[in-house]
């Protein structure tokens, strides 16, 4: 386990998405940008800071949002898209919330799970073939398409970035695109 004070590490450049490209690659492109900017608010950080509730009262922190956007990456492209049974990631009836309040646990890990959520959710949408492809909403049995899904996670990312920008903000005041 890395120490407290350790940064945590990032990888890749993030690509701009293109300008002029066709409707999967354009959603591909754009959520891929999204999930890098996720990671580059993380930048530098030690698992302290990432687990630092830097905007009180909000019981928010990088760390926390680092565990959603895991869960949120396997619910909805693994268990929800591609219909695999698997258990929900830091979730239970009873404590609904602990993606954000438990921040136990090695960050390193919780990124290097993060990666792997977001690699499968690569290869679900490589093999889907078509955006007109359907998976099925659990609870309701609603059908819904993978254009819709891969909307959904673009708006997702774009939403807890502008979280993580003011997270990041109150830790160190590195403030960014």
């Amino acid at each position: 386990m890395p120490e407290a004070n350790q940064p945590a590490r990032v990888g890749g450049e993030r690509v701009d998405p293109s300008c002029v490209a066709d409707e999967p690659t354009s959603l591909t492109e754009y959520l891929e940008w999204q999930r890098r900017t996720f990671e580059l608010k993380c930048a530098g950080l030690s698992q302290a800071q990432l687990s630092t509730l830097s905007v009180p009262p909000s019981g928010m922190s990088l760390h926390g949002l680092l565990r959603h956007l895991t869960s949120v990456e396997r619910w909805w492209f693994r268990q929800q898209f591609a219909g695999e049974d698997l258990p929900i990631l830091y979730y239970s009836d009873d404590d609904p919330n602990q993606d954000f309040e438990r921040l136990d646990g090695d960050v390193e890990a919780a990124f290097a799970l993060w990666r792997a959520e977001c690699e499968r959710s690569r290869e679900i949408v490589a093999a889907a073939g078509s955006l007109e492809r359907t998976g099925t909403r659990r609870g309701t049995g609603e059908p819904f398409t993978l254009r819709w899904l891969m909307l959904r996670m673009i708006a997702e990312y774009a939403r807890h970035l502008g979280h993580a920008d003011l997270l990041r903000e109150r830790i160190d005041g590195e403030v960014g695109e």
